[in-house]
């Protein structure tokens, strides 16, 4: 295994072991925010550019392709353009956009993702293979009746695919919301830029945000400590 994957690896444990949990789970969003989750399913890309500047807190000079998970993080010119390289992102690598959009937050906030919401990703991923080993065997058999049930169990694939990430951008505009004090007091002041943690940049313990409870709102923030990475990072 490389370096890379084992930290990949670390970091998604990591992620299991946070204290707070999401505004509002997966199974919930339409129900928190209609209009929006309306919006994410017919507008993907661009709700995934939107949120992303705004989990950026609005810099796009803290903006590295894939949040910084994925290899060509940081090498493919964003700070030059970091406008066209995001659009470039969402539309080209729609669910690594969303997904690394999702992880950017739950590291800054320190939130543990739920089985409840694992359940509902892995069954989107099976049901893409799924879909993919039966169109495979259609091709190769030639039966018709092989054939219809294939493009039928994509569709249902894409379908659920997109209503999937429909409502993790959802979740994610929920979770800004209450970041930014639409639930009430803003929850904190924008981090500086090394506390956008990374695959090679331990979150710090003592950040968090105490009573993890749906619905809760995250306290009143009391200051970040010194980062123990370096500062240079993904620039």
């Amino acid at each position: 295994m490389s370096m890379a994957s084992q930290q990949h690896m670390e970091k998604m444990q990591l992620r299991q072991n946070y204290r707070n949990f999401w505004h509002t789970d997966l199974t919930n969003t339409i129900k928190a925010d209609t209009p929006y989750c309306c919006f994410a399913l017919w507008c993907g890309p661009c709700v995934s550019y939107l949120l992303r500047k705004r989990a950026l807190y609005d810099d796009m000079s803290r903006y590295v392709c894939c949040a910084g998970y994925m290899p060509c993080s940081g090498r493919c010119g964003e700070s030059k353009c970091p406008e066209f390289c995001l659009a470039t992102e969402v539309f080209c690598c729609f669910g690594n956009s969303v997904a690394s959009t999702r992880f950017l937050l739950q590291d800054e906030f320190n939130i543990q993702t739920t089985q409840c919401d694992n359940c509902i990703i892995a069954f989107m991923f099976c049901l893409q293979q799924v879909a993919c080993v039966f169109s495979i065997i259609a091709m190769i058999v030639g039966s018709s009746e092989l054939q219809e049930a294939s493009q039928i169990l994509s569709c249902l694939s894409d379908m659920v695919y997109c209503t999937v990430c429909a409502c993790m951008q959802t979740q994610h505009k929920v979770e800004m919301d209450k970041r930014d004090g639409v639930f009430g007091p803003p929850a904190m002041a924008v981090p500086p830029f090394q506390h956008m943690s990374r695959l090679d940049q331990p979150y710090p313990s003592s950040v968090g945000y105490a009573q993890p409870v749906y619905g809760q709102p995250y306290p009143q923030a009391q200051g970040y400590p010194q980062p123990a990475y370096p500062s240079s990072g993904y620039r």
